[in-house]
């Protein structure tokens, strides 16, 4: 079973009715022993990147995400990726969950609209399970203001909005993040939503 993250700051309806439509069991779930029994996480978000970690840690859910992300497969979506890095910088500095080392700043780009909003393609940098039958001109859905600034080792995939825009990361072991809504990508992703699904064992 996957164990979505019901905290108040996600588009949980979404990425359910997704893994529904892919034959993948899962359940919203705001407390520590449902994400404990869990076979994988998700953790979705939309919002402000403060408000969303003050309302993760009144549920109480922190040190829980921290343990089991170092120990099955974990993806944060959007806001909920950016949530994965160290730090983040909107309306100040704000400590994330530091699943993967670096930060998350506002975009610049001063000849392009921001927020980055809409489709554009995914470039391929490291492997990654995720990427598994995913093909070189493939798009996917972006709606945000800030980007993560990490190091390339931790990138499986980018996009280009004004410069290198980590689209997808991936530390390696258990933990995932998508900058973009694979909910509402189409089918390239729900292909990467059932190669999450893949890594349940």
């Amino acid at each position: 079973m996957i164990a979505i993250i019901d905290y108040g700051a996600g588009n949980i309806f979404s990425v359910k009715n997704a893994l529904d439509y892919l034959g993948l069991e899962s359940a919203l779930v705001s407390d520590k022993e449902a994400v404990q029994n869990a076979d994988a996480v998700i953790l979705p978000g939309v919002g402000a990147f403060p408000a969303a970690m003050e309302k993760l840690a009144a549920t109480g859910l922190i040190d829980t995400i921290k343990e089991e992300a170092a120990k099955k497969p974990f993806l944060g979506i959007c806001l909920g990726m950016q949530l994965i890095f160290e730090k983040g910088y909107e309306f100040g500095e704000c400590d994330g969950l530091g699943l993967i080392s670096g930060d998350v700043r506002k975009m610049e780009a001063p000849d392009l609209i921001i927020p980055h909003m809409g489709w554009n393609k995914l470039e391929k940098l490291n492997d990654c399970p995720l990427l598994e039958g995913i093909g070189d001109d493939e798009y996917v859905y972006f709606v945000h203001s800030y980007k993560a600034h990490c190091d390339d080792k931790d990138i499986a995939a980018f996009s280009e909005y004004g410069g290198k825009v980590p689209a997808l990361v991936y530390n390696g072991k258990f933990v995932y993040g998508a900058q973009f809504h694979p909910e509402k990508s189409g089918n390239t992703g729900l292909k990467i939503l059932k190669n999450f699904g893949n890594l349940i064992k």
